[in-house]
């Protein structure tokens, strides 16, 4: 059973929730204190598991098709699991909630309780977000960009354009991977009647918008304060990795799996390249 929570929480993307939060809200105030390990761990672990877990729960027929699926790309829940899993994401996200609200400020309670929310109901009835075209790539880039998000509101950042762009350049990231991704289980999803931007608009179609928000997610960071622009480089990167996949045709759209295996290691390099650029920013600051 533990086994089956750890890969259903997706170890290899825990940090793409927690390295926003604890980037943030280091930045914005200065140093590591209480809040900022709470927040860290949280975004780490419990979030993800209610995230993923949530998400395996009520994918379990998708997924059962799903040959990518029962490793790093997500688990093949058994159905004696789909309880425990519920409550374990329940239950391990409890307590840092708490204090996190007591900790907080109405407004930083309320961008934790719409984080939150999203994660439910991207793939729980009844809204069950993810069946829902476009608004499956947008919910998918919310849960991502919104533990930044949050932390800027929980820390108190003063919010400049620069800053603004930066995490729209953010949210485009997230709609272009979930897109990208989305594209690889056409044929899954289309057998099990689930509904997905990649089954809606097609594979060719899904990877061209990836790019294209890829793209505009480059021009964004142009924006920031150096050495921010920079950063267009690792969007470039992105781009680079889904181009070969611009003309795919719906039933060849499994290849495409590729390039998600590529995209896991590219947010590793990705994460060092913001790094280095976020601690030049710093130290020049």
């Amino acid at each position: 059973m533990l086994k089956q929570l750890l890969v259903a929480s997706r170890p290899v993307s825990w940090v793409n929730t927690a390295y926003p939060f604890a980037a943030a809200y280091l930045v914005t105030t200065g140093g590591i204190d209480a809040t900022w390990v709470v927040g860290t761990v949280f975004f780490l672990v419990p979030y993800n598991l209610a995230m993923y877990g949530i998400n395996d729960v009520f994918d379990y027929e998708s997924d059962l098709r799903n040959p990518r699926k029962g490793g790093a790309h997500g688990a093949v829940l058994d159905p004696r699991a789909h309880r425990v899993t519920l409550w374990a994401a329940a239950l391990s996200c409890l307590p840092f909630v708490v204090y996190l609200g007591v900790v907080g400020s109405p407004a930083s309670w309320v961008v934790l309780a719409l984080s939150l929310f999203f994660v439910v109901e991207y793939s729980a009835p009844p809204w069950r977000l993810k069946e829902v075209p476009i608004a499956d790539s947008a919910t998918s880039s919310i849960h991502f960009f919104s533990p930044a998000v949050y932390a800027l509101v929980l820390a108190g950042a003063t919010w400049t354009p620069g800053l603004v762009a930066l995490i729209c350049a953010f949210a485009l990231w997230g709609v272009a991977s979930h897109a990208l991704g989305a594209v690889q289980d056409i044929v899954a999803d289309r057998e099990a009647r689930i509904s997905s931007i990649a089954t809606a608009r097609g594979a060719r179609w899904t990877v061209r918008f990836a790019i294209a928000c890829y793209a505009a997610a480059a021009v964004l960071v142009l924006a920031t304060a150096w050495p921010g622009p920079l950063a267009a480089v690792v969007a470039v990167m992105y781009i680079v990795n889904a181009w070969a996949y611009r003309n795919v045709a719906d039933h060849q759209a499994t290849a495409v799996t590729a390039a998600w295996r590529r995209f896991l290691w590219l947010n590793q390099i990705a994460g060092a390249a913001v790094t280095v650029l976020l601690i030049w920013y710093v130290a020049i600051g």
